[in-house]
């Protein structure tokens, strides 16, 4: 990864980030180590998850910790929030990242499929923020940072569930940054473009995609996880201190 500015705010600072195990959330667990926080990531990917803290725990000042939580669990997601602050402190830093964008149509969607992509894609980003905002409190602050998309404002065609939930999470960060100020806690939504994840390289960025991405970005070039990990360390520490209830696109100049 490269390694731009460093924010010195953020060392010993307690981070949890879900979907930590691959892709971007992988780039933030990368980061937040690199500053020398004490990083959690929740993932349901247990080999991924192993293999990245083994990577990354011989250079880190903290080893992250990997806890394989389904987020789609509440009372589970509840129980793992709850062990990561008493082994690392009050969380101070929450990056709600976990997220799938498999494709869909409109024909395809029974009750089932559409509870299940809220589940995956929104709910879990209000229940995480329900469970660490009273230890933010405690401690006198923290940082909400929330995964938006440009799905929903370029208008990509399927996935509609996935740019519905990704719509909400605006308002839910625009929500929470009103109901959690006065406790100094700050929540701020990413909206990544078209980020080359191992993911989209293997299941949907094709030449036809490569042209798109060249013909809709301002910028030549490709957006990858350490773009979004940056702006996130950035939003995470003091040098942001008084900036909440705001988005932020890195996308390459897409949108």
């Amino acid at each position: 990864m490269r390694q731009n500015s460093r924010h010195p705010s953020l060392k010993g600072k307690s981070v949890l980030i879900t979907g930590g195990g691959s892709g971007i959330g992988a780039a933030h667990v990368e980061a937040f180590c690199a500053e020398g926080a004490k990083v959690t990531l929740f993932d349901i990917d247990r080999a991924a998850s192993e293999a990245l803290v083994e990577t990354l725990s011989p250079a880190a000042e903290t080893a992250p910790v990997f806890d394989h939580v389904d987020l789609t669990d509440i009372p589970a997601l509840r129980a793992a929030i709850a062990a990561a602050a008493a082994r690392q402190g009050n969380i101070d830093v929450l990056v709600n990242n976990a997220a799938n964008d498999t494709r869909h149509t409109l024909e395809e969607i029974d009750e089932a499929y559409f509870d299940d992509r809220v589940a995956v894609n929104l709910r879990h980003l209000v229940f995480a923020a329900q469970a660490v905002a009273p230890g933010m409190a405690a401690n006198g602050g923290g940082v909400i940072v929330n995964t938006g998309s440009i799905t929903w404002h370029a208008g990509f065609a399927g996935v509609p569930l996935y740019a519905m939930a990704k719509a909400a999470i605006e308002g839910l960060t625009r929500s929470l940054a009103r109901d959690l100020g006065q406790d100094n806690i700050r929540v701020n939504c990413i909206i990544p473009g078209w980020v080359m994840t191992e993911r989209q390289l293997t299941h949907w960025v094709d030449d036809a995609a490569r042209a798109r991405i060249r013909e809709m970005q301002c910028l030549p070039g490709s957006v990858m996880p350490e773009d979004i990990a940056h702006m996130a360390t950035w939003l995470a520490s003091d040098d942001s201190r008084m900036i909440t209830r705001q988005t932020f696109v890195v996308d390459g100049g897409w949108i």
